[in-house]
């Protein structure tokens, strides 16, 4: 007797753009110890075709007794241009404004290649290195404006996304950057997070991020600086 075929359900429709958008609270230890809000976005279009374009910002701001006494603003403009399954290329544009570190500006403009490592439903890991320029704007004691810093960059990241059930998603990614006329001035980054469905359009993320600048503009300004996030996202 033949068995019966249970019917599986088909796939999900292929969403051509992925957009989140977030805002919560955070807390912050390092040049500053203060409450927090923050607000941002992450944004994938995917047409199904050999390129993808992602977006993503982070905005941070603090007060203490009614000042201002933290802002950060972290903004990426990525675009991949698909060389086989697994195999890259991307140009992608860094900007970051971080008043932990006396950073009016940063701007790094770079490309390279990546590779998935792993690129499965359930675990997604990429890696990638690049070469471009970075230009960087910092003040000094008093808030003085220092002289525009331009030089070569190179750069390198990892990324991972696992998920760890139905509902529950687990991001964890490193990036450096390197100025060619000074190794020793480099950025780090460092982020590691959880994200936890609440509905099938919102989710409770908990994320801890860490930059690293391992030469600050001046001696008085720490090196790192961690910053502690929980917010809700809403996904179309």
């Amino acid at each position: 007797i033949a068995q019966p075929v249970l019917a599986q359900a088909p796939p999900p429709p292929h969403k051509v753009w992925d957009v989140a958008l977030s805002a919560g609270i955070a807390a912050t230890s390092g040049n500053a110890d203060t409450s927090q809000l923050n607000a941002g976005y992450d944004l994938v279009y995917d047409p199904l075709t050999k390129n993808i374009f992602k977006s993503n910002a982070l905005f941070l701001r603090g007060s203490t007794e009614g000042d201002v006494s933290a802002e950060r603003f972290l903004w990426n403009l990525r675009d991949e241009y698909k060389l086989k399954a697994r195999a890259y290329v991307f140009v992608q544009n860094l900007y970051l404004r971080d008043k932990f570190k006396s950073i009016s500006y940063l701007d790094a403009l770079t490309g390279g290649i990546g590779y998935k490592v792993i690129n499965t439903p359930e675990t997604k890991l990429d890696v990638d290195a690049g070469l471009g320029g970075v230009w960087e704007k910092n003040t000094g004691v008093g808030g003085a404006s220092l002289p525009l810093k331009k030089s070569g960059a190179i750069t390198a990241g990892e990324k991972l996304q696992q998920k760890l059930t139905s509902s529950a998603t687990l991001t964890q990614s490193v990036t450096g950057l390197w100025k060619t006329n000074d190794a020793d001035d480099a950025l780090y980054t460092f982020g590691v997070g959880l994200a936890v469905a609440m509905s099938t359009r919102t989710q409770l993320k908990f994320e801890v991020l860490d930059v690293y600048k391992n030469k600050p503009p001046t001696p008085t300004v720490k090196k790192n600086d961690i910053a502690t996030v929980v917010a809700i996202v809403f996904k179309s």
